[in-house]
Order: C-alpha cells, then structure tokens, then sequence
C-alpha cells in the first residue's frame, strides 16, 4: 500500500487558486449569455436602447442609443445610483410584461410611432395592470427620462455622450471641470 502524500501549504494555496479560477473561466464559458453588462442584462440592454433612443431620437445627430446613454445608465446603476436598482429591474419588467400581454410582442419590435404611444401612455400615468399602481408608471418614466438627459448630455466620462456629441451638437467647446481650470495668477497680486 501506498503512503499518502502530505500536501504542503503552498501546494495546497495553488491548487485552491486553480480550482476558483478554472470554476470562474467554466461558468463564464458553460453560459454564453452573461451580460456583458456591469448591472442590466443583455435583453434589459435591448429595452433600454428603444427606450433612449425615442426619449432623444436619432435625427441628424446621433441619438440616445449611439450617445451610449444605455452604458450611462448601467454603469450609475452598478455604482452611485445603486439604489434605484430595483426600481429599474421593476419598471423594465413592467414595460416588457405589458407589451407582452397586450400587444404579444416586445417593446423593441413596436414601430418607432408605437414606442411614442406607448411611452406617451406611460408618461400620463394611464397604464394599466398592478405593476404600474400608484403612479409608478409616471415615477419610472420620468426616472428614465431624467437618466436619458444626464447620459446624453453630461460628461464623458460617466460613461454617456460618447465622442462629445451632445456638446458639439451644441457648438460647446468640451466642458473646462470646475475646480481643476488652471489660472495663471501673477505672484504680485495683479
């Protein structure tokens, strides 16, 4: 018979960081539907690209969608406005399941005009179902709209308005961040 082998400690931290990571790298590759979203989900991202893009449509400068105001969203969402995380998975549900029953088909597959009807329901707080009781159907709307306006038209550096566009659609040269404009004060005071 054979002795056991004794497993030193080192060799015993190696096989535990191989086992984690090969565990992580086969969950990612047995699911090739992970989201390659930081909070949304690929479906939620598809929702919310209709949705930006008719709250700031495309016309002869680029649109929500193309201002990447959906990465916007997603990247708050996974950070500073976490707290509305529900509400988004809420609402987004909501959107869909009434598309659904009603119309038997997705809020992405309406017609651009169809998205406007919709959405114009929604924003006058007369859609219908339990999901959208106490006027969550004008809260949620008006929460991505508010979301659109911020992705769309602040900084870059938040994850929408991508290549600047809303700024030069508005001749706006980009955006000097206060508190970090350099001055170039004379040591005398004048």
């Amino acid at each position: 018979m054979d002795k056991p082998t004794k497993l030193s400690r080192r060799r015993f931290i190696a096989l535990s960081v191989l086992s984690a990571g090969g565990t992580c790298l086969l969950s990612r590759c047995a699911n090739p539907a992970l989201s390659p979203w930081r909070y949304i989900t690929v479906g939620e991202s598809n929702l919310l690209d209709a949705l930006v893009e008719q709250i700031i449509p495309t016309d002869e400068w680029p649109g929500g969608r193309d201002a990447g105001v959906t990465n916007f969203i997603d990247k708050q969402l996974a950070g500073v406005y976490s707290r509305f995380q529900t509400t988004y998975r809420k609402g987004l549900q909501a959107i869909q399941e009434t598309c659904t029953a009603k119309f038997h088909k997705r809020f992405e597959e309406f017609s651009f005009e169809e998205q406007t009807q919709f959405l114009k329901i929604m924003e006058g707080g007369k859609m219908e179902g339990l999901q959208w009781e106490d006027g969550f159907d004008r809260y949620f709307f008006r929460l991505i709209r508010d979301y659109s306006m911020q992705g769309f038209y602040g900084s870059p550096r938040h994850g929408g308005n991508n290549n600047n566009i809303s700024y030069k659609m508005m001749k706006l040269d980009y955006p000097v961040i206060i508190g970090q404009n350099r001055y170039n004060l004379k040591s005398d005071g004048k």
